[in-house]
Formats: structure tokens, sequence, C-alpha cells
């Protein structure tokens, strides 16, 4: 049995995370005038949406170092884009 306080304090600790990463980043350019945060998050997922691929190598290099400074790791897991 865990402690309830332990899932609050692991979103506190993203959310930390997550909005340091997204700090000097726009929202996402999805065309047709809608846009979008660059950050998804629930509990243990994250998304990345950017609109250019060297804002997305940016953020993941930035996450990357975060992660690794708080001796975290993330599992990997990428989704085939139909186009």
């Amino acid at each position: 049995m865990g402690y309830t306080i332990s899932p609050v304090l692991f979103v506190m600790a993203m959310e930390v995370i997550l909005k340091s990463v997204e700090y000097n980043a726009g929202p996402a350019n999805l065309g047709g005038g809608c846009y979008m945060p660059l950050l998804k998050a629930f509990m243990d997922d994250t998304t990345i949406i950017c609109s250019e691929e060297d804002e997305t190598r940016q953020m993941l290099e930035r996450l990357d170092v975060l992660m690794a400074w708080c001796r975290m790791n993330f599992k990997q897991r990428s989704l085939a884009v139909s186009q």
C-alpha cells in the first residue's frame, strides 16, 4: 500500500520540470490559426508537440538534461504518423 501523497508530489515535481522545459518556447503552430501548448502531460505520460524539427530537438535535449539532473529516466515510446 502506498502513501496517498506520493502521486501528488510526483505530479508537482513533473510540472516544475515541464514548465522549465517550455519556458523559452512559444506555442506550436498547427496551421489555420490554431496554436497548442508544446507539452501535454497527464501523470507520467508526456507528449511534445512542435511545429519545427529544430524546436522539437531543443525541447528533447533540455528535457534530457533536466531528467538527468533529477536522476530520472524516460521510457521512450514513439507513435508513427501517417501522412
